[in-house]
């Protein structure tokens, strides 16, 4: 492979963190070992186990949001009108 093709797929380093291994698994961390039979195991490189660990801790952990399933109906409409303070606001139905 010519050293131009392989300056061409380099991507230049963000920030990145030390990930120091923990000698033994715990609940809080994995050894080496461990990282290398999950990469393994999966096909992928150790930094890929760490991003897929990431996004399933992120996916079990961060709050999300329901998915909206079009307009507000009459009745939450309602329920909006019902929890506003009187005379404070004027409830839209429509943004812009």
């Amino acid at each position: 492979m010519s050293a131009r093709r392989t300056a061409s797929r380099k991507k230049t380093a963000g920030p990145g963190i030390l990930l120091r291994y923990r000698d033994r698994d715990s609940a809080y961390g994995v050894s080496r070992s461990t990282a290398i039979k999950l990469a393994d195991t999966l096909g992928v490189s150790e930094t890929q186990v760490i991003h897929v660990a990431l996004a399933h801790l992120a996916k079990q952990t961060l709050p999300r949001y329901e998915i909206d399933n079009g307009p507000l109906t009459e009745e939450q409409m309602d329920e909006i009108r019902r929890l506003q303070p009187a005379g404070r606001m004027k409830s839209r139905e429509r943004l812009f």
